[in-house]
C-alpha cells in the first residue's frame, strides 16, 4: 500500500521542491498544509491538484482547528518545513516567528504524539548554531546552539522542543539542519534572487557591511534528496546536518552571478544587519557516512539553473 505523508509549508520554496520530488520519485500520497503567506506559490498548488496523489489543505500550523482538519488520517510521516524564515523581518517583528516556528511545531509534535503520524521530520537551519570565525571548524551536530537573531532563536527553540519530546515521550522524530539554500521558487526578498533582480535591472547589488560574510550554499534539490533519504533511512531521535560544502563570501557570490549574466560588478554597501552572523559552515559527514548521501548538483550547475529559472519566469 502506498504511503501517505503530510508536508507543512509545501507551497514555499524548499517545501515545494520537496513536494515535487516526492510526487516524481515515489508513489506516495501527499497532503500539503500551508497558509499561503507572501512567500508561497499558490499557482503551483493548483497545478499539482491535477495529480490524483496530491491534495492541498489551506491552514495555519499554529491554529489547532487547522491542524485537526489536516490530520484527518494517520500519516506515515510529517515533513515539517513551515516556518517564518526571513531574518530581517524577525528583527523588525519577532512575534510571527515565535507563533509559527515554536507554537506551530508544538502542535505538530502533539499530533504525532497522539498517534496521528508515525514520524516527524523537523526541518531546521544551521543558524541555530550561531556564527563561526574564519578558522573555526564547520558546525557538527554536537555544536552547542547559540542563535543570534529572533529567527534563529525561534528555530533553536523549536529544535529543543522536539528533542524534549523525543527524550520525555519517545517521540519518533528527526531534526535536520541545513546550510543556505538556493534554487528556483525562492522568494524575491532573499539574497540570490535580489542579486539577480538588481543585475538584470542594471542596478548596484546591495551588500550588507563589507560583503565578506561567508555562507555555505546548498542547492534545494540536493537538500530535498537528503530529506527523502533521512525520511526513509534516518534513525529516530537523531540530528542530521545537510551542507553544501560551498563556502562563498556574499561579495564572491554576487560576482559569480554578475559574471554569469555578463554584467558589470556594481555594489552598494549598505548598513550591516543587526547581529549579523559572520560565517556559517556545515559538516555533513554524519549524513554522508551513515546514510550515504551525496550531492548531485555542483555549485556552478546549480547557480546556472537558478539564474535561468528567474530569467524564464521574469522574477
Amino acid at each position: 500500500m502506498a504511503k501517505s505523508y503530510l508536508i507543512t509549508g509545501g507551497a514555499g520554496f524548499i517545501g515545494l521542491t520537496f513536494t515535487k520530488l516526492m510526487l516524481r520519485e515515489t508513489d506516495a500520497r501527499i497532503t500539503v498544509l500551508d497558509k499561503l503567506t507572501y512567500a508561497s506559490h499558490p499557482e503551483e498548488m493548483e497545478k499539482l491538484k491535477q495529480n490524483s496523489r496530491f491534495r492541498f489543505v489551506k491552514g495555519d500550523i499554529s491554529v489547532q482547528e487547522d491542524i485537526d482538519r489536516a490530520f484527518d488520517e494517520t500519516y506515515d510521516g510529517v515533513i515539517h518545513f513551515a516556518a517564518e524564515s526571513h531574518v530581517d523581518r524577525s528583527i523588525s517583528q519577532a512575534e510571527p516567528f515565535i507563533t509559527t516556528n515554536v507554537m506551530g511545531t508544538y502542535r505538530l509534535a502533539e499530533a504525532v504524539l497522539k498517534g496521528k503520524a508515525k514520524k516527524l521530520i523537523h526541518i531546521s537551519t544551521d543558524e541555530v548554531y550561531g556564527d563561526l570565525k574564519a578558522d573555526d571548524p564547520a558546525f557538527t551536530e554536537t555544536t552547542p546552539l547559540s542563535p543570534n537573531n529572533p529567527y534563529s532563536a525561534s528555530k533553536a527553540s523549536s529544535d529543543l522542543l522536539v528533542l524534549s519530546y523525543v527524550k520525555t515521550h519517545k517521540l519518533p522524530a528527526i531534526i535536520t539542519r541545513c546550510s543556505n539554500n538556493y534554487g528556483p521558487y525562492q522568494h524575491s526578498e532573499k539574497m540570490i534572487p535580489t542579486i539577480i533582480r538588481h543585475a538584470k535591472q542594471g542596478l548596484p547589488v546591495p551588500l550588507y557591511g563589507d560583503g565578506l560574510q561567508i555562507r555555505d550554499w546548498l542547492f534545494a534539490e540536493d537538500h530535498c534528496r537528503a530529506i527523502k533519504l533521512i525520511l526513509e533511512k534516518g534513525n529516530d531521535g537523531e540530528v542530521y546536518n545537510i551542507g553544501g560544502g560551498n563556502e562563498r563570501t556574499n561579495k564572491e557570490l554576487a560576482s559569480v552571478i554578475l559574471k554569469h549574466l555578463g554584467c558589470e560588478e556594481l555594489f552598494a554597501h549598505v548598513e550591516d544587519r543587526k547581529g549579523h552572523d559572520r560565517r556559517y559552515a556545515i559538516n555533513a559527514s554524519k549524513l554522508k557516512n551513515e546514510l550515504g548521501w551525496r550531492q548531485e548538483v555542483t555549485f556552478e550547475e546549480g547557480i546556472a539553473r537558478t539564474i535561468q529559472w528567474y530569467t524564464d519566469n521574469d522574477r
